[in-house]
């Protein structure tokens, strides 16, 4: 049995950081990824996915102490574009104090992945790849412990135990649910916390192609935070994709010809595939899809990717057992803004830090402190928008594009107040909800809940 301080379940952006800043402060680290192919990655690793970018205040919420290398960028982004049916927005601030000079940057997902590995090792850390946790058995009497059967039939103790495997919780959920009264990680459950998301690699025509800015489609498709997008890579490629809900039942869609990528035979929700069919005939119709190419030498796997985006409501930990769930398995990546690498990286910053001081008790008080905000607006915001169909989502962008930001990017009241009656009502719905899940209120499971 291989004995370490910290064992790390997943090897993503959260688990590497979190074995990174573990063996930093001097504990062995071990961090067990099982491994998955990728078109565009020679070896195995993480199962993670190319997400729209970084913006530029994220990059200090990652607190990753040294910029990030140019060979891993594929563009810097100048703003986004954000249109609905009939109106749309153009952001370029994000209106949040930052130190990087640009609106954000696009980058490639599997040399990200390779840096935060080789900083994690480079630190210290063990990073095992290619056989992932059979099951997880916890010992909370006295000093807790946790023994770790691996795929392979090693087993690992560890003194503290931190889940990163991800919005599907494989493992997080087979720590926790002992841990919650019967029924409360039903909440939980992949198929009912999460979204699914599908994209292709796509070539564009040049004079198409925008290789600077973000590309969101709002009320075009129906479902609580379903959109599709455009997002820039390398020259003239680009990912076309979409995330959606989980299971949505199409009969229960209110006024479904709203929809401009809904067609009036559809008995089901479409495809991924073909909703990217579909939004590249609406959005340049006066081009063929054989004009934007798939790219098969991209992504996961033949161009394409389909993967889990957790629910913007994240969990605290049991941090009493010696237990942290970092980034998409605890919910902190979002649906809402497509992804979440910097939430990711710094809530498994945290829980690695604290557990290689021996302080994890200061988990959920300290991811908070680096990120709450950010998740606390994410919630915020998708639950404004939960019930919005296309109409809504025009007059919210005309209300928005009314409501002139003073000069460091910010909304503010007198702003609303400028732009009328509803603009102010749209500002104090948004004020008022972030008030009501003030202290932490926006996570939907407290670490009082936990049975230890």
């Amino acid at each position: 049995m291989q004995r370490v301080d910290v064992a790390v379940v997943g090897g993503g952006p959260a688990g590497s950081s979190a074995g990174r800043a573990a063996a930093a402060e001097g504990a062995d680290a071990l961090v067990i990824e099982k491994g998955v192919p990728r078109a565009d990655r020679e070896g195995l690793g993480p199962d993670s996915t190319d997400a729209a970018g970084i913006l530029d205040y994220w990059v200090d919420i990652m607190d990753l102490d040294v910029p990030i290398p140019e060979h891993v960028k594929l563009r810097e982004l100048s703003g986004a574009d954000f249109i609905g049916p009939n109106a749309s927005v153009e952001m370029d601030e994000t209106g949040i104090d930052a130190s990087y000079p640009n609106f954000g940057f696009t980058f490639q997902r599997a040399r990200m992945d390779d840096w935060l590995r080789e900083r994690a090792e480079d630190a210290g850390a063990e990073y095992r790849v290619g056989t992932g946790v059979r099951e997880v058995e916890s010992d909370l009497t006295g000093s807790p412990t946790h023994r770790l059967t691996l795929k392979d039939g090693t087993e690992v103790e560890a003194d503290y135990l931190i889940l990163a495997d991800g919005p599907q919780r494989t493992i997080t959920g087979q720590v926790l649910e002992p841990l919650l009264p019967d029924g409360q990680y039903d909440g939980l459950a992949s198929t009912k916390a999460n979204h699914i998301a599908y994209q292709e690699y796509r070539e564009f025509p040049k004079e198409l192609l925008e290789t600077d800015r973000l590309k969101f489609w709002w009320g075009h498709m129906p479902g609580h935070t379903a959109y599709p997008w455009v997002f820039p890579n390398d020259g003239q490629v680009a990912r076309v994709g979409l995330t959606m809900p989980i299971g949505l039942d199409l009969d229960t869609v209110e006024n479904r010809e709203e929809y401009a990528l809904l067609r009036p035979d559809d008995e089901r929700v479409p495809a991924g595939k073909e909703y990217i069919s579909r939004l590249l005939e609406h959005a340049y119709p006066d081009y063929d899809e054989s004009d934007f190419p798939l790219l098969e030498d991209r992504g996961k796997a033949k161009g394409t990717e389909t993967y889990p985006i957790s629910s913007t409501r994240p969990i605290e930990s049991p941090t009493a057992a010696n237990i942290a769930v970092v980034g998409g398995a605890m919910g902190a990546t979002s649906a809402f803004h497509e992804g979440g690498d910097h939430v990711a990286i710094r809530s498994g910053k945290e829980a690695g830090r604290l557990a290689g001081l021996g302080a994890l008790r200061a988990y959920n008080y300290e991811w908070k402190r680096a990120i709450g905000e950010e998740v606390r607006r994410n919630v915020v915001l998708a639950d404004m928008v939960r019930d919005y169909g296309p109409s809504d989502w025009d007059r919210v962008f005309g209300l928005a594009s009314a409501m002139q930001p003073d000069e460091g990017g910010r909304t503010d009241w007198l702003d609303a107040i400028r732009a009328g009656p509803g603009a102010l009502k749209l500002f104090g719905q948004y004020q008022w909800g972030k008030f009501q899940v003030r202290d932490g209120g926006y996570c939907q499971v407290r670490e009082d809940d936990y049975s230890l």
